[in-house]
């Protein structure tokens, strides 16, 4: 995972995303190395659900699916993402307001805290496959800013 300041790409350490409420972790991706690892995030964290998404070049509409996610917004939920395969950039807002650019990439995890604005775009790859876990799916709702 890799992270820095989107304005003067000052790089970002782990700890500065922790600060920021952001988890980040790397996990093994085969399922039978990951499994015990994501259920435990699962326990602490009190996530119910899970499923797999996963985008592509192949993907029908692939452009309207991104287009949803790239105008900046929150969720009464978190957003969780373990990426399988692919990669992916969020760009998260600061406590000072300002956007922390994560790639996120195989094997990383990452948890966007409820309430905390962002965006999603894919990379040029334009593919990401990942796990996704909620506490709620139906709290899972896009608010726009």
């Amino acid at each position: 995972m890799k992270a820095h300041l989107l304005e003067g790409n000052e790089s970002l350490s782990a700890e500065q995303l922790t600060a920021e409420g952001i988890f980040a972790a790397v996990l093994p991706t085969e399922e039978q190395s990951y499994r015990a690892e994501v259920d435990r995030i699962k326990g602490e964290r009190g996530y119910i659900q899970e499923d797999i998404v996963e985008l592509s070049p192949d993907t029908p509409g692939l452009d309207a699916i991104c287009a949803k996610f790239l105008d900046e917004h929150h969720h009464d939920e978190d957003e969780v993402r373990f990426v399988l395969s692919g990669e992916g950039i969020f760009d998260i807002r600061d406590s000072q307001d300002r956007y922390m650019r994560v790639k996120v990439e195989q094997g990383d995890m990452i948890v966007v805290p409820a309430g905390r604005h962002h965006r999603f775009l894919l990379t040029e790859s334009k593919a990401i496959r990942c796990v996704r876990l909620f506490k709620d799916p139906s709290g899972w709702v896009a608010h726009y800013r």
